[in-house]
């Protein structure tokens, strides 16, 4: 399950292949997102002589520590710290009103996605005393738990390739399906056992699970007693077999490997400050000029894990695209991304493209120019943050 099985996987689809045609397939892709992302830099790092390109799209990189983060997150909520879908709102409300602008449109997507985490205070929707006396305000335990989201959680031990820290996620998409309700809070508290995981966040689901069966192995342990202290050799054991952070990637390069990376920018799910560090982590390993000669990062703001957004007028945000055809002209053709690529928002049959912005490069982000239409991706730059 932790990587194996694809490795087989190749195998036998290149043996079947060959059978069939009788020569071996000419190029040889993976694409995957979110568990399928963490698959793809998988290939990568521990097969590198398998794939000719690849595509990563919101991996689950970090998947240890994210679910570490998250039980910790479930023990703060249980103690005072849960916050209700109403105060989740009146996050969001502060949120927009003091990074919307950051990107030159206020128009409900956070483009500047890095520099709002430092913009925005929690801490100013602070109850009168600390206590959780309304829903228009933030008990002091609340804050403690949106900080502890948004900001690294360290672990008690490093994990795989030294990582020492979870990035935490950023802002966006509060509200939103598959946004900080259904992923990070919830509708009701964590409980434990579960009695209705739809009224239980994605966050505490997974973690309840992960912290029973992967890290204690004792279906029976309450995972809101857990201490990841007791637990730390088997915790380094499943991070050196699942996670995906390995930023030595020199045998896929040398292999004439492509890869790219796609993050968005509002996903509660997994972080898009995963994949930032995760570049940040080759390029410092590799060089920048060799990291461009194999790699692309791209982010799309305003989106969820699924890649789906809404604006502020109540339409979608544009992020369709088709990175499969980019990766395909730079392997194949030779043909490398070194701008921005469109991303787009297309009607049903006969999909006329009725919206566009661009997906920037890393450390770039889309900035309006504040005059032309911004429906049309010729009204932004990448700029950066």
């Amino acid at each position: 399950m932790a990587y194996a099985a694809y490795k087989k996987t190749h195998d036998v689809g290149v043996g079947i292949a060959r059978a069939f045609y009788d020569r071996p397939p000419a190029k040889i892709y993976f694409f995957g997102g979110s568990e399928g992302g963490r698959e793809a830099l998988m290939m990568a790092q521990r097969f590198p002589a398998d794939f000719d390109g690849i595509v990563s799209v919101v991996p689950v990189a970090n998947y240890t520590g994210g679910n570490l983060m998250r039980a910790k997150l479930a023990q703060l909520q249980r103690e005072g710290g849960w916050i209700n879908p109403t105060k989740v709102k009146l996050i969001e409300n502060a949120v927009n009103a003091a990074c919307d602008k950051l990107d030159g449109l206020e128009d409900g997507v956070i483009g500047a996605y890095e520099k709002c985490l430092s913009t925005f205070d929690v801490g100013t929707l602070r109850c009168p005393n600390g206590a959780d006396t309304a829903d228009t305000c933030l008990s002091d335990k609340q804050i403690e738990a949106d900080r502890l989201v948004h900001r690294p959680y360290q672990y008690p031990t490093a994990m795989k390739n030294g990582v020492t820290a979870f990035p935490g996620w950023t802002y966006g998409s509060e509200v939103q399906p598959g946004g900080m309700i259904d992923t990070i809070t919830g509708k009701e508290p964590p409980q434990f056992p579960i009695a209705n995981e739809k009224m239980q966040s994605v966050a505490w689901v997974n973690a309840d699970g992960f912290v029973r069966y992967y890290f204690a192995r004792d279906p029976k342990l309450d995972p809101f007693q857990f201490l990841p202290e007791k637990f730390a050799g088997r915790i380094k054991e499943i991070s050196e077999m699942f996670d995906t952070t390995d930023p030595d990637l020199s045998a896929f390069q040398a292999r004439g490997g492509k890869l790219i990376l796609k993050g968005n920018g509002a996903d509660y799910q997994r972080s898009v400050l995963q994949e930032i560090d995760y570049y940040k982590s080759v390029v410092g390993k590799m060089g920048q000029d060799r990291a461009n000669q194999f790699i692309r990062f791209y982010v799309t703001p305003g989106v969820n894990h699924p890649g789906n957004g809404v604006m502020k007028d109540g339409k979608a945000v544009p992020a369709k695209v088709d990175l499969l055809g980019v990766l395909d002209a730079w392997v194949d053709l030779g043909k490398a991304q070194d701008g921005p690529i469109q991303v787009s928002q297309q009607e049903q049959q006969p999909f006329k493209t009725i919206a566009s912005r661009p997906m920037c490069r890393y450390p770039l982000s889309p900035r309006y120019d504040g005059q032309g239409d911004p429906s049309q991706a010729a009204s932004f730059t990448c700029a950066k943050q």
